[in-house]
């Protein structure tokens, strides 16, 4: 008898662990890498002024992203189960936290970042002709092709993803190598280049051009690498499908973040070494500038090529991960049953990834601005990371007997760090925008009503 008649026969309880160590650690560094490092060095050189201070704060801003991965890697190791963030916070702080932090990120993060990172590869295929028509609208309608586009993408993913996570895995896999092929591709070309100069990294803008004062600029800058290194927390929400999970979590977790911490200061050196400061600031593609003074017109459509891939890669991190939460919680008896459906064919949880899509489908039908899905999504995330992170002094204190296959190195100082730059980034969100972050904090509260039906209906039953 095959493995899908058994499953036929007898139905699933658990998702099965069929992601090896190269599938996480492609989850963590496809998911991350996405279009980021090829945009916010223009932001970062405006903020700073300042080659060499940008540059520090690609290196803080992954070490703290690191000390991030360490925590996480230690509660994944203790507790390798699906659904990640929402388990440690369920063991640590209650259901009522740990319900707030599903309906957040089933209600806003997760399709707001899937709207947001569809809407970015609209954004970068347009820059080749052929897709020039994105641009348009649909006739007799408010919307855009653009719009449309997206929602076939996140639908094209989501199927991928509904068919199990053995092929979502393999895709993950697959393009991820490639993507990080590609990159060193772009770092080759650029340091071989004959146009590149050394003398770059110690170049300015003019003074008077930047705004900022250095230690605010840096601070501005070291958000944009937080944000960029943002997404490596993805994979703990699969953990109940990662084989050894107590070794390849912690592996996947901290060998991931450096290769992508490489990957990113590599591109960023590239970038530097080809243009000088005021180049940087003035181009909003500097990746692509660099190329096309390296190779003309197709290496700059080498860049956009790649930007597209990394986009594709992280939204199916995204669709994969997203769609876990909710049905951990509804396995736990804190979300509708439904929920917790696992296909019997396919093995994954078919009805949380089709209603995630519908969330997202409807935000990409109402919003068509890629500012707005960032904003939403940017503050209800980072609220959760912060509190998080304290979970490990919780389990710590009360439980220190507990088996942990994988002990963070540092403790207390790097959590501590950690929580410390998700403060400052949740109250730079806040201030920065709190139109949005007020709108994020009301679709929190909006899940305590959620919660009281979800407690009675099971009461009743």
């Amino acid at each position: 008898m095959s493995h899908t008649e058994k499953t036929q026969t007898h139905p699933l309880t658990e998702l099965p662990r069929v992601l090896g160590a190269r599938h996480a650690i492609a989850i963590v560094v496809g998911t991350i890498i996405g279009s980021g490092i090829f945009l916010v060095p223009r932001e970062m050189m405006q903020d700073t002024g300042s080659s060499s201070l940008v540059y520090l704060a690609w290196i803080v801003g992954g070490l703290l992203s690191l000390f991030g991965a360490m925590t996480y890697a230690e509660l994944s190791a203790m507790f390798p189960s699906t659904g990640g963030e929402y388990v440690y916070l369920r063991g640590a702080y209650g259901d009522t936290t740990a319900f707030l932090y599903m309906w957040t990120w089933f209600a806003v993060a997760k399709p707001a970042s899937i709207a947001a990172v569809t809407i970015g590869l609209t954004r970068t295929l347009g820059i080749f002709p052929a897709f020039r028509w994105l641009d348009g609208s649909v006739a007799g309608t408010p919307m855009h092709w653009s719009q449309i586009f997206a929602i076939f993408v996140t639908w094209l993913i989501t199927g991928l993803n509904y068919l199990g996570i053995e092929w979502a895995g393999r895709f993950q896999l697959v393009f991820t190598l490639l993507k990080v092929v590609l990159i060193l591709g772009v770092v080759y070309f650029c340091f071989t280049s004959l146009s590149g100069s050394w003398e770059n990294f110690a170049t300015k803008l003019p003074a008077g051009v930047v705004t900022m004062t250095p230690l605010t600029g840096f601070m501005a800058a070291l958000i944009a690498t937080l944000w960029a290194y943002d997404g490596w927390n993805d994979l703990t929400m699969v953990s109940g499908e990662v084989k050894r999970p107590e070794r390849n979590l912690p592996i996947a977790l901290i060998g991931g973040l450096f290769i992508v911490g490489i990957l990113y200061m590599a591109t960023n050196a590239a970038i530097q070494y080809v243009l000088p400061a005021a180049l940087i600031a003035a181009n909003k593609q500097p990746a692509v500038a660099a190329m096309a003074v390296v190779a003309g017109a197709r290496g700059a459509a080498f860049v956009a090529a790649l930007m597209a891939l990394s986009i594709f890669v992280t939204l199916n991190g995204t669709i994969m991960s997203g769609a876990r939460v909710p049905f951990a919680a509804a396995r736990d008896k804190l979300f509708f049953s439904r929920f917790g459906k696992i296909h019997p064919k396919f093995e994954s949880p078919s009805t949380s990834l089709v209603i995630q899509a519908l969330l997202s489908t409807v935000l990409l039908i109402f919003l068509n601005q890629f500012q707005q899905f960032f904003d939403l999504a940017i503050f209800a995330e980072w609220l959760f990371y912060l509190l998080t992170a304290t979970a490990i002094f919780f389990y710590r204190k009360n439980q220190p007997n507990t088996v942990r296959p994988y002990r963070m190195w540092g403790y207390p100082v790097l959590p501590a760090l950690f929580i410390l730059a998700s403060s400052v980034i949740l109250v730079f969100s806040y201030v920065s925008n709190w139109k949005a972050s007020i709108l994020g904090t009301v679709l929190i509260v909006l899940g305590l009503p959620v919660l009281w039906l979800v407690r009675r209906r099971y009461r009743t039953a």
